[in-house]
Parts: structure tokens; C-alpha cells; sequence
């Protein structure tokens, strides 16, 4: 399997480490780039990660037989309408995109007759550190992919989305747009609302910055999603809202049970809540993988 174009919309992190596996691979002749920073293309052009700079995001697409949209999930709608003019109905249009329901909204919404080609992906990839100098071609190798496809993409589209990130190392799963928000809301976007907290309530303490200097590797292994990039998870946590406040319910339950039988000085049931947790992730696999060493966003 092999594209004649890339056209990639959004040169950071995600899109950049997507054009560096497909050209590892040998799987592209040749990737244009749009971002709409002019320093981030230049810079994607510096590195290798595109072959040409495009003036727009239209003329990027133009031609090319795959795309990539790996902008902020607030910015798909916007971008989609750009592109729909000048997609082929022969290319695969697929995004990066952390939440689901509210892209394929902003897809049913612009795309018209190109919607078939569009197949929702979600890699269960990234780094605390955004920008196209931090893309990786191993980025997505050994991560799970998830695809949330249309009704109406049809077997062909489908396959070769599959096959794509299969290529570049990725262990492909299947979910509906509202299957992939509820799950995500519960293991990736709560525990990174969790971090933002706990940081922001040590921080702002008046001794924090002491509380901070003394903190340890439990401390730094909790908290080290809070260092993600701020504008793509306020628009992943405004995006998902729904589920994550579902989420975000359920774990100050799960809380009042422990600080409950603090409270009442009940040794017994704290140890229960403890042991049920501690016995949960002790069991715990990530795709099969060794959890602790195995790095999500």
C-alpha cells in the first residue's frame, strides 16, 4: 500500500509524527503540508516532516489520495469546510481527533458528498510537549487506534483506513462515536481534569511551592498530564463535556466513600476501598501491554 500525496492539515506533534511514519514505512512519495502558522510550516519543512508547503488547506488536498487533519478538535469544523471543495471522492480523509461525536457533527455538517470518504480516528498517542520538533515516527508504534467509521464509508474505505495505521505499528479497534467518548471521557479526559485540579489545589496553597519542592515520584507520576497542552484540552474537556461531567460525578462519589469512612475513623471499609482500587490495577492491561511502561496522553 502506497500514496502518491499525504496532505497534511496541521503540522504538529500528531500530523508531523504521522508524515514521519508514512515515509519510514515507504508509504508516500511525496507530503504537503498547511498549518496556520506560517512558522510551523516552515519549521515542518526544515525538519522533513513535509515536501512542500501549501498556501491553503484547500490546495493542499487538492490531488492528494489521503489527508490527515490533525488540527485542535474546536478548529475540524472550520477546516472541513475548506477542504470539501477541492476533496476527491477517491481519497481517505481521516483526523487525530480526541473526542468523536462532536467531529463527526462538524463532518455530517460540511462535507456534503465527500462524507464518505471521512473515517474518525483517534490514536492513543502524544507527549506533554506539543510542536512539529517533538514529531516522532514511533510515535504510533505499539499504541492503540481507534476508528469510529460512518454508515455510509463503505467496506473499501474502512479497510484501507485499518490498514494504514496496522502499517505504522498501531493496534486498530472499532467503536461508535458514542462508545469512544464515554470511554475516553472515563480513562483520559477525567484523569486529565484530575491533574489539572490536584496541581492547581497544591499550587495555590500558601506554602505550595514548599509542598511542591518536597514532592516525590508518586507526585510526579499523577501529575504529569497536567504539563498537556492547555488549548487542546480545553477544547477536548469543552467538547466531551456531557460524558466527562458524568465522569467527573462518579469519581466525587467514589471520593465521599473514602473520606467518609476517614471521617468515621472506619478502618476497615477504607482498607476494603483501598484494596478493591490497588487489586483493579494490579490486574489492569493496556492492549495487552505492560501499563507502567506504556506512555498515554
Amino acid at each position: 500500500m502506497k500514496f502518491e500525496k499525504l496532505a497534511l492539515i496541521g503540522c504538529g506533534l500528531m500530523g508531523g509524527s504521522f508524515a514521519l511514519a508514512l515515509k519510514k514505512a515507504g508509504m508516500v512519495n511525496q507530503v504537503v503540508g498547511f498549518s496556520a502558522s506560517e512558522g510551523t510550516r516552515q519549521r515542518a519543512l526544515e525538519l522533513g516532516v513535509i515536501d512542500v508547503i501549501a498556501p491553503s488547506a484547500a490546495e493542499a488536498v487538492q490531488d492528494a489520495d489521503l489527508v490527515l487533519v490533525a488540527v485542535p478538535v474546536s478548529a475540524t469544523q472550520a477546516t472541513f469546510a475548506a477542504i470539501a471543495p477541492t476533496l476527491s471522492a477517491q481519497t481517505l480523509l481521516m483526523d487525530v481527533g480526541s473526542t468523536k461525536c462532536d467531529v463527526v457533527a462538524a463532518a455530517m455538517a460540511t462535507l456534503g458528498e465527500r462524507l464518505p470518504c471521512f473515517v474518525p480516528a483517534h490514536p492513543i498517542a502524544g507527549k506533554e510537549v506539543a510542536g512539529v520538533e517533538h514529531a516522532d515516527p514511533e510515535l504510533y508504534q505499539n499504541r492503540q487506534l481507534i476508528l469510529t467509521p460512518l454508515p455510509c464509508n463503505g467496506l473499501r474505505k474502512i479497510t484501507q483506513a485499518h490498514n494504514v495505521w496496522e502499517a505504522l505499528g498501531s493496534q486498530v479497534i472499532t467503536l461508535t462515536p458514542e462508545e469512544h467518548d464515554a470511554t475516553f471521557a472515563a480513562v483520559s479526559h477525567l484523569p486529565h481534569l484530575v491533574a489539572f485540579a490536584l496541581v492547581n489545589a497544591v499550587a495555590q496553597q500558601p506554602d505550595g511551592a514548599d509542598h511542591l519542592s518536597m514532592a516525590g515520584p508518586g507526585f510526579r507520576d499523577f501529575s504529569r498530564i497536567a504539563a498537556s497542552d492547555p488549548a487542546v484540552w480545553r477544547d477536548i474537556l469543552l467538547a466531551n463535556r456531557t460524558q466527562v461531567l458524568l465522569q467527573s460525578a462518579l469519581l466525587r462519589q467514589a471520593l465521599d466513600q473514602l473520606e467518609t469512612a476517614m471521617t468515621e475513623g472506619d478502618a476497615s471499609t477504607l482498607e476494603q476501598l483501598i484494596a478493591q482500587a490497588s487489586q483493579t490495577r494490579a490486574e489492569w492491561r493496556l492492549g495487552g501491554l505492560d501499563p507502567d511502561l506504556v506512555t498515554q496522553p
